[in-house]
């Protein structure tokens, strides 16, 4: 095989990835993860030094100096590197783990949460307590809603194309089943603790999907050659560019630009305003087809 389809071959889907990521984020990964196999490099290990070269990136962006900034924008593309080679070798090597799944998401989370606090710091001095009221809001409200949206999307489409077993798509009832069934006591408290967080994540993406949520139990019980999946795939597929646009790569170039013309407030602008556009439209238009999909089914 050409390294192409290799490396399509460690990914869940063409349909969710862009030409962007396949060349510029999961080739580097695959090539990342093909060094690390060779080594006997377990995934969790590479999640690990993913998260540990992200929160150190930020540390150079606390300064006005360029080429510090640089080198900071150098090592948060390393650390995305190596948070797509996580994934890849655990596919590639069968070695896939709740401990792995869990360190997977937590990692872009502690890369921003340390770049906002360099940025912080950064300008506080000329901000003042407004930057924070900025950083709080891009932050804590619209980045997370942004991605978690994509995600839940982008699992959404595999479910609908695939199945729930090529899915990670997820019902909060469910979670909070099993968390419910776990022991603090018992050797099961570090996945009970996982899941005790994971069903309010849950929760929160599908309290931005109400016409989705109705629309699942209708197509639970259809067949995977069932042509309104395949339907359902033509609407969702123009989504998961949006999907691209609101998580990482994005609002990283805009980050790296925001930081090489001295403007870092500009990047949480951008990103409580264009992104969150961007989020409303795309929500706008999956749930007005879900909505369509609805009454076509409750016909039947």
């Amino acid at each position: 095989m050409s390294l192409k389809e290799r490396v399509l071959s460690t990914m869940k889907s063409r349909d969710v990835e862009s030409d962007f990521e396949l060349y510029v984020t999961r080739t580097p990964g695959y090539l990342w993860a093909l060094l690390f196999r060779r080594l006997h490099v377990h995934p969790i290990a590479v999640t690990i030094m993913s998260i540990g070269i992200g929160a150190a990136s930020a540390i150079f962006f606390y300064y006005e100096d360029l080429r510090l900034n640089l080198i900071g924008m150098l090592l948060l593309i390393w650390a995305n590197w190596y948070d797509c080679a996580d994934g890849q070798l655990a596919r590639m090597t069968g070695q896939k783990t709740l401990t792995g799944r869990i360190l997977d998401g937590f990692a872009g989370d502690v890369w921003f949460f340390f770049i906002y606090l360099a940025i912080l710091l950064r300008l506080w001095p000329s901000w003042g307590f407004f930057i924070l009221l900025l950083e709080a809001w891009a932050g804590l409200y619209c980045h997370s809603r942004q991605c978690a949206l994509a995600d839940y999307y982008r699992n959404v489409h595999l479910w609908a194309v695939f199945g729930q077993e090529k899915s990670e798509l997820d019902s909060s009832s469910q979670v909070e089943h099993r968390m419910q069934s776990l022991q603090w006591s018992s050797k099961d408290w570090f996945e009970k603790l996982y899941l005790f967080f994971y069903v309010r994540y849950t929760r929160g993406q599908e309290r931005q999907t109400p016409e989705f949520q109705h629309l699942r139990p209708l197509m639970d019980g259809l067949p995977l050659d069932h042509p309104i999946r395949e339907r359902f795939r033509q609407k969702s597929l123009p989504i998961m560019p949006l999907c691209n646009i609101i998580t990482f790569d994005t609002r990283v170039i805009v980050l790296f630009v925001s930081l090489i013309v001295g403007y870092p407030w500009a990047y949480f602008v951008f990103e409580a305003t264009v992104l969150e556009i961007v989020r409303y439209y795309a929500r706008y238009r999956h749930e007005s087809f879900c909505l369509t999909f609805q009454k076509m089914l409750s016909a039947t």
